[in-house]
């Protein structure tokens, strides 16, 4: 992807940043530092890059189960929305595609799962209060987690819970079909984000925007590869973008 640069390899793939996402660093960091001066800021930003490591190793669980499958990983990138891995192609089985897809929320419930046991038995904040650094930094952590394996379940795409969706209705029928009626209940519930974020929390307009798109790019690229099977070309395929909030 254009403006991005690579930070670090990781079993053989490229882990890249793209440059918004070092802006959106900094303005984390200056939104904390108004808050709470250097402290405030300093902690803000050790929590949001954790948080992002945490994401790193979820699309890691989406590329390391995809090669138990044969299919290479190009990078993962990291955004301001999250991350999203680059796989060279689509799982040919729908057995394959849902469990790729679900090795990266899995891998929240893990690290959320450790969490826990280090706080031992320690109250986690809300998900409200995931911004209050006095809430501790790896209570945080585990709430984040919480919420990023559920909200990456949601059947719809582009989150993981569509291609799951996806996948366990193709393994019953048509492949294409399957995509449709996914994309069709992906683009419902978008629908729904939207009307809640118009009375409740703008910012659900924008994930209603982005699911709508995500399922129609989705059902259009599902009907453009069976028009085009046995053409000899390969569109790289990203099991998920996962959002921090």
């Amino acid at each position: 992807m254009s403006g991005s640069i690579r930070f670090a390899r990781v079993a053989g793939i490229d882990l890249r940043i793209h440059f918004t996402f070092l802006i959106f660093i900094a303005w984390i960091g200056f939104t904390y530092f108004m808050q709470g001066g250097r402290v405030g800021a300093e902690r803000g930003v050790l929590f949001m890059v954790l948080l992002f490591g945490c994401v790193v190793l979820h699309e890691l669980g989406h590329a390391l189960t995809a090669r138990h499958f044969g299919i290479r990983t190009f990078d993962i990138i990291l955004l301001p929305i999250g991350g999203v891995a680059r796989l060279e192609r689509i799982p040919e089985k729908p057995k394959q595609e849902f469990l790729i897809t679900a090795a990266g929320p899995m891998v929240n419930v893990l690290i959320a799962s450790l969490l826990i046991l280090i706080l031992r038995g320690q109250p986690t904040p809300e998900l409200g209060d995931l911004g209050i650094p006095q809430a501790g930094l790896l209570a945080r952590l585990a709430t984040a987690n919480v919420f990023l394996a559920i909200f990456n379940l949601i059947p719809a795409f582009p989150m993981d819970g569509g291609r799951i969706l996806r996948s366990l209705l193709a393994m019953r029928m048509d492949y294409v079909r399957a995509t449709q009626i996914s994309a069709r209940i992906g683009q419902g519930l978008a629908v729904v984000f939207g009307v809640i974020g118009l009375f409740y929390n703008p910012f659900l307009i924008f994930i209603a925007l982005f699911v709508y798109l995500g399922a129609k790019q989705e059902a259009t690229l599902a009907q453009v590869r069976k028009s085009a099977k046995g053409c000899l070309f390969r569109q790289p395929w990203s099991p998920s973008i996962n959002r921090w909030r």
